[in-house]
């Protein structure tokens, strides 16, 4: 398929082919849905943790005796039926890391990529560069009408990265290290010309 290409001042330029592999494969919700679900769990720390009864100082003492008082025998302050006490199977830390099978990720992906461009979400934009002024990003997302989206560029230039950091609005991602949860959430991608050219490659082949 072929969709317009614009300028950095928002005016068509041209077309430019996106792969009906990458762009137009059939949507499948239940890979989209296991790629997110697989992001957010990367993101948890897992370092909750709370503290058994053995780990919680104090309560050597046995609190009364044994017989004779009428209530119920008790042999620790610190017994997770009292106040105070240990927790009972409470969070112990752990990892949540989910990784996904090479290909699954791989198509899901194409998946997330063919809804957005479904959607109408994708804008392609020439090749361009910055001086590390966030007004020129800023400037470029406006003109395209961008409102909540991420730029998805094949540049390591740090004057980009920088300037995209002060737009609550923008995203940067680089074309070789997608965030599947960024791409999901966002309203617009906004993709240079190189980029388009790398995921038509990159996915067409199916590597990761």
């Amino acid at each position: 398929m072929n969709i317009k290409k614009y300028s950095i001042d928002g005016k068509v330029v041209g077309e430019i082919e996106l792969s009906n592999i990458v762009f137009g494969a059939e949507v499948n919700d239940v890979l989209i849905y296991e790629l997110i679900k697989a992001a957010n769990a990367n993101l948890r720390q897992g370092t909750h943790k709370t503290k058994e009864r053995a780990e919680i100082r104090g309560g050597g003492a046995k609190p009364w005796r044994q017989k004779g008082t009428g209530r119920a025998r008790q042999g620790t302050s610190r017994s997770p039926i009292w106040r105070g006490g240990g927790t009972t199977f409470g969070p112990r830390p752990r990892s949540y890391r989910i990784e996904l099978p090479k290909k699954v990720k791989t198509a899901a992906y194409i998946s997330l990529l063919s809804l957005k461009a479904k959607e109408g979400s994708i804008k392609v934009v020439e090749d361009f560069k910055v001086n590390g002024k966030t007004k020129e990003v800023a400037g470029i997302g406006k003109a395209l009408s961008i409102t909540k989206g991420v730029l998805i560029s094949d540049s390591n230039d740090l004057f980009l990265k920088r300037s995209v950091k002060n737009i609550p609005w923008l995203i940067f991602n680089n074309v070789s290290r997608l965030s599947s949860r960024d791409i999901f959430y966002a309203k617009d991608l906004l993709i240079t010309e190189s980029a388009v050219k790398y995921l038509n490659e990159k996915y067409s082949k199916g590597d990761k």
